[in-house]
């Protein structure tokens, strides 16, 4: 004959089955109501758009503090897949219009720079600091990562320069491809088609390569 467990050995077993155990259907459906309406009323929002490019079709996004996104080189889905996860997306051509006409207007040698909020709130604060004295760059020129550190006050960060440009959420409206090796070669390129991309870039700003 089995023995029965002591008293609190048996209530601890019947609070671990408990927690083991399936909720109750009217549990899961008031949980997941209260999900739906946060997600409703509370995620954050991130309306998107695209465009042909000369580097092909070009996706941008927008959140509530500005540019988020700009990818070319992938598709659709791979493009939303790397957008906030927690957040609601909506296809709004009009509520990136003004973006893809400045985007228009550089590829057609019309813009040289770009007037957009930019919402970089996902990097940290080195990586924004990179991508800050990117923007001083100016068009047609060329630094190295070195000298992109040098500006930072931070000579020897050279890699972690390249590492941060590499996390550029909004390329060509933040010039990252300006940013070549100290040996003269183009260094590395995170934005669609790579080197080929970032070569077509700067020639079309007027670098000389």
């Amino acid at each position: 004959m089995t023995k029965a467990p002591p008293l609190g050995e048996a209530a601890t077993i019947k609070r671990l089955r408990s927690a083991f155990s399936k909720p109750p259907a009217a549990a899961i459906s008031q949980s997941q109501a209260r999900v739906k309406h946060w997600f409703a009323k509370e995620a954050p929002g991130i309306r998107w758009g695209e465009m042909n490019s000369p580097l092909g079709r070009l996706f941008v996004a927008m959140s509530d503090r500005g540019l988020c996104a700009v990818e070319f080189g992938v598709g659709e889905n791979a493009f939303l897949a790397r957008l906030d996860p927690r957040a609601r997306l909506e296809r709004d051509p009009n509520a990136v219009r003004r973006t893809l006409e400045q985007l228009t207007e550089y590829f057609s040698g019309k813009r040289a720079g770009f007037d957009l909020p930019v919402d970089l709130s996902a990097l940290t604060p080195f990586q924004r600091g990179v991508l800050d004295v990117a923007c001083r760059i100016a068009p047609g020129q060329v630094w190295t990562y070195r000298r992109v550190a040098e500006e930072m006050g931070r000579p020897k960060s050279s890699r972690p320069v390249g590492q941060a440009l590499a996390r550029n959420p909004v390329p060509i409206v933040i010039p990252c491809h300006r940013v070549i090796a100290s040996d003269g070669s183009l260094g590395g390129y995170s934005g669609g088609a790579g080197l080929s991309a970032k070569r077509w870039l700067l020639r079309l700003e007027g670098a000389a390569l």
